[in-house]
């Protein structure tokens, strides 16, 4: 019985909204927090170019959310390894994805990517990392490829659509960078 009323008391005083104790309620900041500067930047210079990031034959990578999805991944992994204070910027020049689409197999397969060996994922990159005094520690252009990502076991990654691509990026990060202890 006691439990019930606690409950109820407790549903009442979210019912009737927070307040604080001079009984108003807390006002918000009229000047917005600006988000810190992720320690990523990734930018896709002309992506109406790139070789192939569509998800169907005819299809065009503004419909899509693969370049958001190597956006958001890259600026996830890549913060790995950058000292505190730095920064990596990556600039995708073309992007061809794993696998391809095959249009002789008829208009039901018209959104199907085939992945095969003869098809790898391809990504052009040129990246440049700065320390926190706006020091080049490392610079350069990239093209990735990995003849044999179809024998590679991606155990993260099993059911995304990305999934080639981003491990060429993990094992990128990880050759090209050493990792950082972050405290």
């Amino acid at each position: 019985m006691k439990i019930s009323r606690i409950l109820l008391l407790a549903w009442a005083g979210l019912a009737a909204g927070w307040t604080t104790a001079a009984g108003a309620a807390p006002a918000l900041s009229a000047t917005p927090v600006p988000a810190p500067a992720p320690a990523v930047e990734v930018v896709f210079l002309e992506p109406a170019k790139f070789t192939d990031v569509r998800d169907r034959d005819y299809g065009n990578y503004e419909r899509t959310t693969y370049l958001d999805q190597l956006r958001e991944h890259l600026q996830r992994r890549g913060a790995l390894y950058v000292p505190a204070g730095g920064k990596l910027a990556v600039t995708f020049t073309d992007i061809d994805m794993a696998g391809d689409f095959e249009p002789w197999r008829g208009p039901q397969f018209g959104d199907v990517r085939i992945v095969k060996d003869i098809y790898p994922p391809r990504l052009v990159i040129a990246f440049q990392l700065t320390d926190a005094a706006g020091n080049v520690v490392a610079q350069g252009k990239r093209e990735l490829r990995d003849l044999a990502f179809l024998m590679k076991i991606h155990g993260g990654f099993r059911d995304d659509t990305m999934r080639h691509e981003k491990a060429l990026l993990d094992d990128w990060l990880g050759q090209e960078f050493t990792r950082v202890k972050k405290a």
